[in-house]
């Protein structure tokens, strides 16, 4: 499957579309399972980290611990960003991000599912998870 293909099954809309931030803020915030969120947050980031991260990663790895990886060097590549704007180590997205993965797999592993919610409940669940993670990161901060 090719960017734009991709883009268009996590969107909807085709690259580039006028409502596409709509969808992608709508469909990931109202999602009923947190791997759901990250089906449609950012797609043409997720194209990539799936192409050239998880998948080279799961073909020596289990899913899972593949999937937490790629987290990890997601926040990663954040943290080199605020690094070279900043030019001080520092890592909070690393551990952030890497929290968030584990979310995803204890989520999944224990059939969390809020889809019978409203759209706005489901929105808030998502805000507090992805919140709660940050927190808990910001605590762990180095």
């Amino acid at each position: 499957m090719n960017l734009s293909d991709y883009i268009k099954k996590r969107n909807g809309v085709p690259l580039g579309a006028n409502n596409s931030l709509r969808n992608i803020i709508f469909r990931s915030l109202g999602a009923g399972k947190f791997s759901t969120f990250w089906k449609y947050w950012n797609p043409i980031w997720s194209f990539y980290l799936g192409k050239f991260v998880f998948k080279p990663i799961k073909t020596i790895l289990p899913p899972s611990l593949s999937l937490i990886l790629t987290f990890g060097f997601c926040g990663l590549l954040h943290d080199a960003v605020i690094m070279l704007i900043r030019w001080k180590f520092t890592l909070l997205f690393t551990p952030w991000f890497l929290i968030m993965g584990l979310w995803v797999i204890i989520s999944n592993f224990t059939k969390l599912d809020y889809s019978m919610y409203r759209w706005i409940n489901r929105a808030i669940i998502n805000i507090l998870i992805i919140g709660s993670c940050f927190i808990l990161a910001y605590q762990i901060r180095i």
